[in-house]
């Protein structure tokens, strides 16, 4: 389980590793531009938009690359950890008929069931609910009458006829 964890742990790590570059020369640039915008004393929202939108364009292709190889190591180690470590750990994996011959929530069932009489009425009368004041009004399901099959206009028919 510590296994599993460490490695969720890493996933973590590496969606951080990929995104903080971006973040922070976004955040640099929002700031160099905040400080020209107070210096000039231009307050307009959308100068600052289209360089952080470079910048952040530039890092992604100067630094694509490396995103690429850590994804890439994180998917292998991921994989091997998959289909090599936990078939062989025998914590993790439950044998086939693991179910077959035990039930692991029975005794709970039994006591919640056998301390409500009406959920237990309910449990074993199935469709008839007795809080169910929608069941009085529940319409029943008419299938929908069916209709003649339409008939090939006369394009289709010298179609059909040419065919055979």
């Amino acid at each position: 389980m510590e296994l599993l964890v460490e490695f969720l742990a890493k996933g973590f790590m590496v969606m951080l590793s990929i995104s903080m570059p971006c973040v922070l020369m976004a955040a640099m640039v929002g700031l160099v531009i905040g400080i020209l915008q107070a210096v000039t004393q231009v307050q307009e929202q959308t100068i600052a938009a289209a360089p952080k939108i470079v910048i952040v364009f530039l890092t992604i292709v100067l630094l694509g690359g490396y995103f690429i190889k850590i994804l890439t190591n994180y998917i292998y180690e991921g994989t091997s950890l998959a289909f090599q470590v936990v078939p062989k750990n025998e914590t993790f994996v439950l044998p086939e008929n693991y179910y077959k011959y035990t039930r692991p929530f029975d005794k709970e069932m039994k006591d919640k069931i056998n301390q409500d009489a009406s959920l237990n009425k309910a449990f074993l009368n199935g469709g008839n609910i007795p809080w169910d004041k929608k069941a009085i009004n529940r319409q029943i399901y008419v299938p929908a009458k069916q209709t003649k099959s339409v008939e090939p206009n006369f394009i289709e028919k010298i179609k059909i006829q040419k065919g055979s």
